[in-house]
């Protein structure tokens, strides 16, 4: 059996004695234990820091998705570059859409619906979809405005697909560009500016656009007065989106300056709506000529028309 004295506690001496008494033993180095970087202690010690940052729109994600365009990785002029704008789902665009009708007042619509994925196949088709929309609920009221006449001869008014094609995509197109343009200027003046990309915009006025779908249908009623209530309630709700979505982004630039760019956005959407109602569907009525009836004793008759 072991001694008594091998089975006690026994003080080791330090590790350069045992070394220098038996060179040939095998020594195991334990290292410190690693320490936490004191910014991760920082955010194991927030756990809510980063969906507070998601929510603010500070955190890193947030900034690379500040400039969607530039984030795509293919080359501009390949086909892959471009599909990536339309890389969107049914639902995705549907709750856009619904998000566009009914607005949720102080939420920003481009933080809750666009930013995760900005696309250009809602805005696109809802254009397109507005002005076959608006050409031919044109032609329809001025048909049913002059139903009953005899003097009139309907004839299809092609030119109205062309002039509404023209005004709903340089609408959608080149306002957005200069909103744009001035909020990067603004921005590098300002440094608490929002700003949003080229592509972020351009989603937002093209979903705000839908709204005007079933109204022009609805402006084929031939009352005025029904019509010009239809466009103002129109106005407000597609307005508000553009409104909400963009006074954050300048709010906290000067005051005049802040008011007079949503102000500038306000009074070019509702010169759209006003300039589509009057020139498509309010247009002059037309004073056709008499039609001239031939009489039996060889004279005409000139007959006038009420």
């Amino acid at each position: 059996m072991a001694a008594a004295d091998d089975l006690k506690f026994q003080e080791f001496d330090d590790a350069a004695n045992l070394l220098a008494a038996n060179p040939d033993a095998t020594t195991i180095s334990i290292e410190e234990p690693v320490e936490i970087p004191k910014n991760q202690h920082s955010r194991l010690q927030e756990p809510g820091r980063e969906e507070d940052d998601e929510l603010l729109g500070t955190d890193d994600s947030d900034k690379t998705e500040l400039l969607a365009g530039q984030k795509k990785s293919a080359p501009f002029w390949t086909f892959d570059y471009y599909q990536t704008f339309f890389d969107v789902d049914t639902y995705q665009v549907l709750d856009r859409i619904k998000g566009s009708v009914f607005p949720v007042p102080g939420k920003n619509f481009v933080r809750l619906y666009i930013r995760s994925n900005p696309d250009l196949y809602g805005p696109f088709w809802i254009c397109a979809t507005l002005v076959f929309t608006i050409a031919v609920s044109g032609n329809l009221s001025n048909f049913f405005i002059h139903l009953g006449k005899p003097t009139y001869h309907y004839v299809p008014e092609f030119r109205k697909v062309s002039i509404a094609a023209t005004t709903i995509y340089a609408y959608a197109w080149l306002v957005p560009l200069a909103l744009w343009g001035f909020l990067m200027w603004r921005n590098s003046k300002v440094m608490n500016i929002v700003s949003y990309s080229f592509l972020e915009i351009v989603c937002v006025y093209g979903y705000s656009l839908f709204i005007y779908i079933p109204t022009a249908i609805l402006w084929i009623i031939p009352q005025k007065v029904v019509r010009w209530v239809l466009m103002v309630f129109s106005l407000c709700l597609s307005g508000s989106v553009l409104v909400m979505t963009f006074w954050p982004a300048v709010r906290d630039d000067n005051r005049r300056i802040a008011v007079a760019t949503v102000a500038t956005i306000l009074l070019l959407h509702a010169l759209l709506a006003v300039g589509c109602l009057a020139y498509f569907f309010d247009a002059p009525e037309l004073d056709f000529p008499a039609p001239i009836i031939p009489a039996h004793n060889g004279t005409t008759v000139i007959t006038k028309s009420h």
